[in-house]
C-alpha cells in the first residue's frame, strides 16, 4: 500500500530527513515515533503530498506521489497536529465543506456525514460552532473530516491530544476499525497509546530511522525469565550451561521458587531456549513455577535506543 525509498528533506544545509525506507501494508497501524524535531511530521507531510522531498520516492496504493498527486491525495486522510478547523462555522456545516474539498459525491455526502459523526460521537455538538468546543470535541471534528470520504490511508498526528480517558479509548477503537480497510500511521508522544494500539513501530532519530519492528517482536525481547525452586547456586549454574543462554540474572522475588532472566543474545530464540530449559528443569527433578518471554514496554526501548543514539551523535 505504502513504499517509500530514500526519501529525503533537506532545508539548507540542514537534513530534516535523511534517506528513509519502508514499506507498508493495509491493515497495519504503524506508530511514528521520535523526539520533537527528529523528522516525523516532516515525513508525514511529505506523505500526504504537501510537502516536496528533496530525494527519494514514494509511492501509494501503486502510484508514485510525485507523478499523480492529486489522485493519491483523494485516498489520504490526514489529521495534522494543530487541527486546521473553521472556528465560526458549525460542525456539520464544516463537514460539508471538507466533504467538498475531498470530492465527495452530492448523492454520498450527507450519508457520509452523517456516518463520520457517529463514528467521533459528535452528534451533541453538531449545530454548534466550532469555536465553542472543548479541545478534545475539536480534536474529534479533525478526525472527522479525515475519515469522511473513506481514505485507504489514514494518516494522524497526535490523534488523542486533548482527549480524556473515555475519548481515548473510543479513538482507539475508531482506528482499529478503520485499519479494517485502510493503512494507518499515526505520531504521537503518549508511548502507552502506541503500545495499546499499533502493530508496528517505526523509530526516527535525527532524520534517519533507527528502528523498524512489529511491536510484538520488540516488547518480547530476547530473555526469558524462570522461576524454580532450587538454590541459587544450583540454578544459577544449571541454567548456564544451557545452549544459547549468554548469561543468567537473579532478579527480585515474586511468588513461589527463585527467579532468574536468561540473556539469550541478540540471535537466541525465546521459544526454542524455553523448550531446552523446560527439559533440563525436569531432569533436575525442580518444580517450575514459571518460564515465560520477558516482557518491556515501549518507553524503556524508546529511552534504550535514544542512549544509544546519542551516545553515536557523540
Amino acid at each position: 500500500m505504502i513504499r517509500v525509498e530514500s526519501l529525503t528533506r533537506t532545508y539548507g544545509d540542514l537534513t530534516a530527513v535523511d534517506q528513509v525506507s519502508f514499506e507498508i501494508g493495509t491493515g497495519e497501524i504503524v506508530g511514528l515515533l521520535g523526539h520533537n524535531g527528529a523528522g516525523k511530521t516532516t515525513i508525514m507531510k511529505m506523505l500526504t503530498g504537501y510537502l516536496e522531498p528533496t530525494g527519494g520516492y514514494i509511492e501509494i496504493n501503486g502510484l508514485d506521489i510525485s507523478t499523480k498527486r492529486a489522485t493519491v491525495q483523494r485516498q489520504i486522510g490526514y489529521l495534522p497536529e494543530n487541527d486546521p478547523l473553521y472556528y465560526e462555522m458549525t460542525v456539520i456545516d464544516y463537514l460539508d465543506y471538507a466533504a467538498t474539498l475531498h470530492g465527495v459525491p452530492d448523492a454520498e455526502r450527507t450519508d457520509r456525514i452523517r456516518e463520520a459523526i457517529a463514528q467521533t460521537e459528535l452528534s451533541s455538538k453538531a449545530t454548534d460552532a466550532i469555536g465553542t468546543l472543548s479541545r478534545g470535541f475539536c480534536q474529534r471534528v479533525g478526525v472527522a473530516q479525515a475519515i469522511l470520504h473513506n481514505p485507504r490511508v489514514l494518516i494522524l498526528d497526535e490523534p488523542t491530544n486533548g482527549l480524556d480517558p473515555t475519548q481515548v479509548q473510543h479513538m482507539r477503537d475508531l482506528i482499529r476499525s478503520m485499519a479494517e480497510h485502510a493503512t494507518v500511521i499515526l505520531s504521537t508522544h503518549i508511548l502507552q497509546e502506541v503500545q495499546a494500539i499499533c502493530t508496528r513501530v517505526i523509530i526516527i532519530h535525527d532524520g534517519r530511522k533507527v528502528l523498524d519492528s512489529t511491536m510484538d517482536e520488540l516488547l518480547t525481547g530476547k530473555r526469558l525469565q524462570v522461576a524454580v525452586d532450587a538454590k541459587p547456586e544450583r540454578a544459577i549454574k544449571m541454567l548456564s550451561s544451557v545452549d544459547g543462554v549468554v548469561s543468567v540474572e537473579p532478579v527480585s522475588q515474586r511468588g513461589p521458587g527463585n527467579r532468574y532472566v536468561l540473556d539469550l543474545g541478540n540471535d537466541g530464540d525465546p521459544a526454542e531456549a524455553a523448550h531446552i530449559v523446560a527439559s533440563r528443569i525436569a531432569t533436575e527433578g525442580w518444580k517450575l513455577y514459571a518460564l515465560q518471554p520477558e516482557r518491556r514496554d515501549l518507553e524503556q526501548i524508546f529511552s534504550e535506543i535514544s542512549a544509544v543514539e546519542q551516545a553515536y551523535s557523540g
